[in-house]
């Protein structure tokens, strides 16, 4: 355990954006597993609705800095890919 204040303070800082990121990681996984959901029973309005609730999702996720940019971009692609399939 750290004895300096300002280690103190930054364990502090640690665990609340430990936290945050969490949060933030499991709605976009919630996000995604929606849209596999509606690809999964061929459902091609409630894919497209799911995948642009999920687009938003990870992009804050990006924006806040919890997934990196190429990373977003990557799960957006694969999901639109995905959807678009079912065409």
């Amino acid at each position: 355990m750290a004895n300096i204040k300002s280690a103190k303070k930054r364990i502090k800082v640690i665990e609340t954006k430990t936290e945050r990121n969490k949060a933030i990681r499991s709605k976009v996984k919630t996000a995604i597993k929606k849209v596999n959901v509606a690809i999964d029973a061929k459902d091609k309005a409630a894919a497209t609705d799911a995948l642009k609730g999920a687009i938003v999702e990870i992009d804050k996720a990006c924006t806040k800095g919890v997934f990196h940019k190429k990373n977003a971009s990557r799960k957006i692609s694969r999901l639109t890919l995905a959807v678009n399939k079912l065409a």
